[in-house]
């Protein structure tokens, strides 16, 4: 059992805490607003959760997911998550979080501007090419015939196998890519994104995507 502290606690943080809570985990929750505004979210979680600032999730947890629009990626803390796996569940939406030339451009990857941000930890992209409604709900004992898979990526190969396992944990295969300069093939815009696809799909779906750049 590992306790997960989870940054961000809209649709994927609280469908993510719902899904390792059942799985056996605890979880400390946090969100820009305060503990004190998380009391009937953790209600409905249950035991195996608490309310904290973002800070202290991040220190409280064996590992942490970063589950916030990308803008808010200055306000994630550095300190508490120097030398954790960071499990980033980012999504780059221009109508929603304005223009990252740096993204546009190509020059870095989503989950490589958290990296950037946090250099001391070990960003993994992953859950964010499944509806987060999806994600307890779609999951199936390891063997199930087309069992879901999802991707992840990230530049350390211990955090990937970190990652890997708790999909396996929540039910689903784990397609590994690579370093985080391929993390771009489970963007919005690419054939992986939010489809059910088993591990031989998933991997078709990835090859197949097309980068999307701008001067």
């Amino acid at each position: 059992m590992a306790t997960i502290g989870i940054i961000g606690a809209g649709h994927i943080g609280r469908n993510l805490s719902l899904a390792t809570i059942a799985a056996g985990h605890d979880v400390v929750i946090s969100n820009e607003r305060g503990p004190e505004t998380l009391t009937d979210l953790v209600a409905e979680l249950g035991a195996h959760a608490r309310a904290a600032t973002a800070a202290e999730a991040g220190a409280a947890g064996n590992f942490a997911v970063v589950a916030i629009p990308l803008g808010g990626t200055a306000q994630v803390p550095v300190d508490p998550l120097a030398g954790k796996v960071v499990i980033d569940t980012c999504n780059y939406f221009p109508e929603r979080d304005g223009h990252f030339p740096e993204i546009d451009s190509g020059e870095v990857t989503v989950a490589g501007y958290l990296q950037a941000h946090l250099p001391s930890s070990r960003v993994v992209r992953a859950f964010n090419h499944i509806d987060a409604a999806q994600i307890p709900s779609d999951g199936t004992p390891e063997g199930t015939p087309n069992r879901r898979a999802l991707a992840l990526a990230g530049d350390d190969p211990q955090a990937r196998r970190v990652v890997a396992d708790l999909y396996d944990q929540l039910g689903f295969d784990a397609v590994d890519i690579g370093g985080l300069d391929e993390s771009w093939r489970l963007d919005a815009d690419q054939p992986a994104f939010v489809v059910r696809q088993n591990a031989d799909e998933m991997r078709a779906n990835v090859a197949r995507a097309v980068r999307h750049v701008t001067a």
